[in-house]
């Protein structure tokens, strides 16, 4: 009654046996392929900490250094301007982890939040009192009036190359555990498991328990067992290839910590360029 290791020499297998086997097969299979898979997730894990790590230490040095820019150079607005400084740090934060949003967005938004600071603080230090609607007014026109010339544009292309392929490298990373732990997993069909049976214990019926099958066989029926997932392989190939680019990328033209070094420059030069144009703005306001 053995359906798998049937041969016509006397053996000591029995139906039961040929059961244990499958199960031992499948068992064995699933503990190599993830034995070979954690050293692989461990090091993309490894990556993924390290990275976060590294743009989350980034970030808060750079919110530090545009605070205090505010602090020393724009005292008079200094704490109000604290919230939209912090809001633009946590939006750039999301973004970089995925979130549905803009760096163009992000930062646009936080110009709407300044305007009417460097209006009513530094433009006009003599007003006292503003309304929150004449306050709500100032930040809806901000885009019309763009008090700030070109450098709030400027700041969100400069960002924007930098953050994308530091957004990417996170998703990018995250995929790949993805994929490991989907493949990891993978059913044995029943013609591999019988194949294995074959190739690993039904020499053991005839007791020859030493024996091992040799290379060509066992990669023909590897072959066979992993063909679901052997498809992966080109894409797979052309995934690291892509972390190899974005990581290229990240260390020259989209390096990060200048660009997040920078946002402080950029904020100063945007709001230097609202003050030489004050008077102006004041009469188109």
């Amino acid at each position: 009654d053995l359906q798998i290791c049937q041969q016509r020499a006397p053996t000591c297998c029995t139906k039961k046996m040929e059961e244990s086997y499958q199960a031992a097969v499948r068992r064995e299979r699933t503990q190599s392929i993830q034995a070979l898979n954690f050293e692989l997730k461990y090091m993309i894990v490894g990556h993924i900490t390290a990275f976060q790590e590294a743009f989350e230490s980034l970030l808060r040095f750079a919110e530090n250094r545009t605070s205090s820019l505010f602090e020393t150079a724009y005292r008079p607005m200094a704490k109000e301007a604290a919230e939209p400084v912090k809001e633009l740090f946590t939006d750039i934060s999301l973004y970089i982890l995925g979130a549905e949003t803009t760096v163009e967005s992000a930062v646009l938004r936080f110009f709407d939040s300044l305007f009417p600071l460097v209006y009513s603080r530094l433009i006009n230090p003599g007003i006292t009192d503003l309304s929150e609607d004449y306050m709500e007014c100032l930040r809806l026109t901000r885009q019309d009036i763009n008090p700030f010339g070109r450098y709030s544009k400027n700041m969100v292309t400069e960002l924007s190359k930098s953050l994308w392929a530091s957004r990417m490298l996170s998703q990018a990373l995250s995929l790949g555990i993805e994929v490991i732990n989907t493949t990891e997993h993978a059913a044995l069909t029943k013609e591999c498991s019988r194949a294995l049976v074959k190739m690993q214990y039904c020499p053991h019926c005839q007791g020859l328990t030493l024996i091992r099958p040799c290379v060509g066989y066992c990669l023909n029926v590897m072959r066979g067992c992993l063909a679901s997932v052997s498809e992966l392989d080109a894409q797979w190939r052309e995934y690291i290839s892509t972390l190899e680019y974005l990581t290229n990328e990240m260390a020259a033209s989209h390096d990060l910590e200048i660009a997040l070094t920078g946002i402080r420059n950029s904020i100063n030069e945007a709001i230097l360029h609202a003050q030489l144009n004050g008077p102006q703005l004041s009469a188109t306001v």
